[in-house]
């Protein structure tokens, strides 16, 4: 997938605000075209409430309640079956929410497990590098359950990147972060998809996510 396209897009729980602020001054909202081009990195920044959650949901196909059009390489997603949006999910789309949907009960490695034995994109030796990188080999046993919410939230972001993709979707990726591993998080995406030739389209609020050579947005 080259690109991702975005026609007057409008969560309909904001419908009849279309002139009012936010909405209006949006630089996403109500456009008439914006294009996610790959390679590239965007940071969406907005505050709380105006929608940078819904916006990942809409991209990924977790939602529909939108007005406008999304559009993948010029074809419109909402014909899409199910089928093919697996297969996107699969293979060019992948996906960090800010819940991260973690499995307490299971460990660090488990949790990544999940993702890698469907995708078989990883060694369990390169898995192991990223934990160490992020400092978090020594918890790899550990129930995720046990961990500080910033631990958890780079363990989500490891399990992110556990498979093939065009395009990463990551939703306030270091909200529970320190500078030291924001700046951690950051270059390890930023490697990642510069290797792969990909996008990433990340929200963040102020503005806390580092990424290089980027194009910022507000929502």
């Amino acid at each position: 997938m080259q690109n991702i396209t975005l026609r007057r897009v409008l969560p309909q729980v904001f419908r009849g605000s279309e002139k009012e602020s936010p909405v209006c001054d949006s630089e996403v909202w109500m456009r008439d075209e914006l294009v996610f081009t790959r390679p590239g990195n965007y940071i969406i920044e907005a505050e709380s409430g105006t929608g940078k959650s819904s916006l990942c949901s809409f991209i990924y196909g977790a939602r529909t309640d939108y007005d406008g059009e999304i559009l993948m390489d010029g074809e419109p997603v909402k014909g899409y079956s199910i089928e093919k949006w697996c297969r996107l999910r699969r293979e060019a789309l992948a996906y960090l929410p800010q819940e991260m949907r973690l499995f307490p009960e299971l460990s660090v490695m488990d949790n990544i497990m999940v993702k890698n034995r469907l995708t078989s994109y990883r060694s369990e030796a390169e898995i192991l590098q990223m934990l160490d990188r992020l400092e978090l080999r020594h918890k790899a046993e550990w129930n995720a359950g046990l961990l500080s919410v910033g631990q958890q939230q780079r363990v989500a972001i490891i399990r992110a990147l556990c498979q093939p993709f065009d395009f990463l979707l990551v939703d306030e990726p270091v909200s529970h972060l320190d500078a030291r591993n924001n700046e951690s998080v950051a270059a390890l995406i930023v490697e990642e998809a510069e290797r792969r030739s990909a996008a990433v389209i990340a929200t963040s609020v102020g503005n806390k996510l580092t990424l290089n050579e980027f194009r910022l947005l507000h929502l």
